[in-house]
């Protein structure tokens, strides 16, 4: 054998016995004729001794960070004990150790503390995987799914496998397409979600379906995306929003228990998305804090002041406690607001002092009355500074919000030990785009319009004011979730196609086998995706899914470990019928 026990187990019960570990060197401290080597495996790590007797073996041998080695001993109570490690009271007297293989110099240190960048790590991410930070968060990842699965299949549902290699339907996010070599000039697409096959699982009778699922999306990468993701997929049969609501937040409560030991007993709170464009600016509010967004553009008129008389939007918050904010903080966050990312021009504030005076950056246009005025409709008191934006309705509403949230980061108020899930209900069924000059399904072709907004669907002045069947998950600022009711009766979808600029043609090319499906007794269904990777990211106090996943893309796209994409041998291009175009 080569190991008895592993680095993690060995406790005060086991002193006097006789064992074999093996793993990889993680330090070697030499004290004359002593050494002391700390060994690590998955489990954890323990102190190995090795005495005088071994001076010569150690000589002819030496021992490096990250040799893997066997080793054989005894337990022993170790004189200076370790609280900070599980096997920090014993160590291990060794009596004959084997190197099974030697290793070259890490790259970078292996340690929680590591000297690697990024980009060095992703390199070499097999040796980054073996950092306990790292592998902490591939065991968080692993217990998620664990807990996932368990809740599911107490619920009845089925874990069934859907294809990897279907047919493009260009709708949303770039495809990642696959060429067949049996069918010369024809492409697979990876899936974007599984989104019709659930579908058509539901019309096959099997009406609780999930599946822990790759998705892949050609789309620009961030923090909190990657070109192939992981979703937790779940479709239901004969169920409304509100069965869909209680189920899924049964799930998300079982997960926080199992995997935080947070007992969350509350009904989750539930938001319109008109709401949530009101008062946080964006559809996935941070509600951990207040702070909520008030609209001044009607008060804020007739006074002069230009910038606000030609702004669409002036729209305030009020920092609570930030009055003393000094010249030089207000000039960073004037700064921070001219940022390209976020695209204003300026920042008015209001400090409303702790002796009750107000004084502001536009006194010259508005009296003490009328910021008392704006303070009132802020909800401001003594102490507090009100931050005022003013421009285009869309970007003053989204610089708003983002002002929001950096300033709850300032102060405290977005701590990542605190968790505040919620509900965003009654989307819009359709958003318009202006360059296009046409509608698109704001979620997907395949979402049902509210109940009783399905009348509207006939008349195409109304398509702005249908609400639909669709509903986010979100926590901390973050959508974790997002699904709808379906469409599952063939007009009503062919509707929604001809809404979206489909022909009948068109439609039937694309959809064709889900429009005839529903031909054979479609039931009323409905379902929700959750962001696996962005969950566990939350749960692990991250804000990147990359710590989360074993072997990540860069921002690039690129796997730098495999150093992917690459170019394919000219054999493999002529046998698929390609010919490639080289950039000028």
């Amino acid at each position: 054998m080569y190991r008895t026990h592993t680095c993690g187990e060995l406790r005060m019960e086991h002193v006097g016995q006789a064992v074999t570990l093996s793993g990889w060197v993680q330090t070697v401290r030499k004290f004359g004729s002593i050494t002391f080597v700390d060994l690590r495996d998955r489990y954890g790590i323990t102190q190995l001794l090795i005495g005088e007797t071994l001076n010569d073996q150690l000589d002819a041998n030496p021992l490096g960070r990250e040799f893997v080695i066997q080793a054989k001993g005894t337990v022993t109570e170790r004189s200076n004990k370790n609280k900070n490690i599980p096997t920090g009271d014993v160590e291990i007297t060794i009596s004959e150790f084997t190197i099974l293989n030697a290793s070259k110099t890490p790259p970078f240190t292996i340690a929680d503390d590591t000297d690697g960048g990024d980009e060095l790590r992703m390199k070499y991410r097999y040796l980054d995987l073996r950092r306990n930070a790292v592998k902490e968060n591939l065991i968080l990842r692993y217990k998620v799914n664990r807990a996932a699965r368990n809740f599911l299949d107490s619920k009845g549902f089925m874990d069934i496998e859907t294809p990897f290699l279907i047919k493009s339907t260009p709708e949303g996010a770039r495809d990642f397409v696959v060429p067949s070599r049996m069918n010369p000039n024809e492409f697979y697409a990876l899936p974007q979600s599984p989104q019709t096959f659930k579908q058509l699982l539901m019309m096959s009778g099997y009406d609780r379906y999930y599946q822990i699922v790759k998705c892949f999306r050609d789309e620009d990468l961030r923090a909190d995306r990657q070109p192939e993701f992981t979703q937790i997929d779940c479709e239901m049969s004969f169920v409304d929003q509100e069965d869909i609501l209680q189920n899924f937040e049964a799930m998300t409560k079982f997960i926080f228990k199992e995997i935080k030991g947070i007992d969350m007993t509350d009904a989750f709170p539930r938001m319109t998305w008109d709401d949530a464009m009101k008062y946080y600016g964006n559809d996935k509010p941070d509600i951990r804090f207040e702070m909520k967004l008030v609209d001044l553009t009607e008060s804020g008129r007739g006074k002069g002041f230009k910038v606000f008389d030609d702004a669409e939007l002036v729209v305030a918050i009020a920092a609570k406690g930030c009055s003393e904010y000094t010249r030089k903080q207000l000039d960073e966050l004037t700064d921070w607001v001219k940022r390209p990312q976020i695209g204003m021009t300026g920042l008015i504030h209001i400090k409303y002092n702790t002796d009750g005076t107000l004084k502001s950056s536009v006194d010259k246009f508005f009296d003490e009355a009328a910021l008392k005025g704006f303070a009132e409709q802020c909800n401001a008191q003594p102490g507090d500074l009100i931050l005022i934006l003013a421009g285009r309705e869309e970007r003053t509403r989204k610089a708003m919000s983002e002002l929001r949230l950096e300033m709850g980061e300032r102060l405290g108020l977005r701590d990542k030990n605190v968790f505040a899930p919620l509900w965003v209900i009654d989307f819009p069924l359709f958003e318009y785009s202006e360059d296009d000059d046409r509608w698109f399904a704001r979620h997907h072709p395949f979402t049902s319009p509210k109940p009783e907004h399905i009348a509207l669907m006939d008349d195409v002045s109304q398509y702005g004011k249908i609400k639909a069947n669709a509903y986010d998950i979100v926590l901390n600022g973050t959508e974790i979730g997002g699904g709808s009711i379906r469409i599952f009766q063939r007009d009503l979808q062919e509707k929604m196609f001809a809404a979206l600029g489909m022909s009948q043609e068109e439609a039937h090319h694309k959809f064709g086998f889900l429009l005839g499906a529903f031909e054979y007794g479609a039931p009323p269904h409905g379902g929700i995706a959750f962001g696996f990777d962005r969950l566990c990211s939350l749960l692990g106090g991250s804000e990147s899914i990359r710590d989360f996943i074993a072997f990540p893309k860069n921002n690039s796209g690129r796997d730098v470990m495999l150093d992917a994409p690459a170019e394919i041998d000219q054999t493999q291009l002529d046998e698929l019928f390609i010919s490639l175009v080289k950039p000028a």
